[in-house]
């Protein structure tokens, strides 16, 4: 496939043969483009930055520039796109801050139009981040995760595996997998369909359920409620929750919506 002749290409850039290059690109620095990967119009991609086989780059995305964030003082940090990822109209996916360090989406991700990432985010397979959607820097989002428009992670924030976060959502402190969030960021039940729609068993499901109401309904302190969780999980599904929420975080993990129950 062809490199526009209107593209501006470093010439430490790697491309791959079968890979587009489309009118007005500017590719700045040891970045390297994967097989059939496809980089659209007025795209700049810059840094020590690696797209992998079959992307999608739209107009105006801005991937591996450096970081916002003072501390960053031109060290060699790294931006790694999956195989399979789609960054739409102005996306923006910033590389790491410390030396040696990288932000990282992983594969079959989808980021609709002007999504940010921010420095060493690691986000995992198959997740969908909606148009507006913005992510702090060190933000960790699991596998299937779906954050609504507009919605905002704070830096250091945790996101488990297959949750759902609301359009508009403030999100502050770290939620479990399989959670639905209110527009507050809080737990408000079970990501039943996103379950279902990944072949999870009727006994996971269930088990989740239980897991997060022990967590949110129960009446005991939180630290209380994962110990009655501990002894009563039954499925592998359970278990990431219980994991997840013994594993400490920066942020402590999120209460429970005013709204919806489990």
């Amino acid at each position: 496939m062809p490199i526009h002749t209107t593209a501006i290409i470093d010439e430490r850039a790697e491309i791959h043969d079968t890979a587009d290059i489309g009118p007005y690109v500017v590719i700045d620095g040891q970045v390297r483009v994967g097989a059939r990967t496809r980089v659209s119009p007025y795209a700049y991609l810059s840094g020590w930055t690696e797209i992998g086989e079959d992307c999608e780059i739209h107009p105006g995305a801005v991937v591996g520039h450096p970081p916002q964030d003072l501390a960053y003082s031109g060290a060699e940090t790294y931006c790694r796109i999956g195989n399979g990822t789609i960054l739409r109209e102005g996306v923006s996916v910033h590389r790491g801050t410390d030396p040696g360090t990288a932000t990282v989406i992983g594969e079959r991700c989808f980021l609709m139009g002007t999504a940010h990432v921010g420095h060493n985010c690691v986000v995992g397979d198959d997740v969908k981040i909606a148009n507006g959607a913005m992510l702090g820097g060190h933000v960790s989002v699991g596998r299937g995760t779906f954050l609504g428009g507009n919605a905002g992670v704070h830096q250091f924030v945790r996101i488990g595996d297959l949750a759902m976060i609301a359009g508009m959502a403030r999100v502050v402190m770290d939620v479990p997998p399989y959670c639905m969030t209110d527009a507050e960021g809080k737990c408000g039940g079970v990501n039943a369909v996103g379950m279902r729609r990944g072949d999870f068993s009727r006994e996971e499901r269930d088990d989740v359920k239980r897991a997060l109401r022990i967590l949110y309904r129960s009446g005991l302190a939180f630290g209380d409620a994962v110990e009655r969780l501990s002894g009563d999980v039954e499925t592998e599904a359970g278990r990431r929750v219980l994991e997840f929420v013994r594993t400490p975080g920066r942020r402590g993990i999120v209460g429970a919506s005013r709204t919806a129950g489990t």
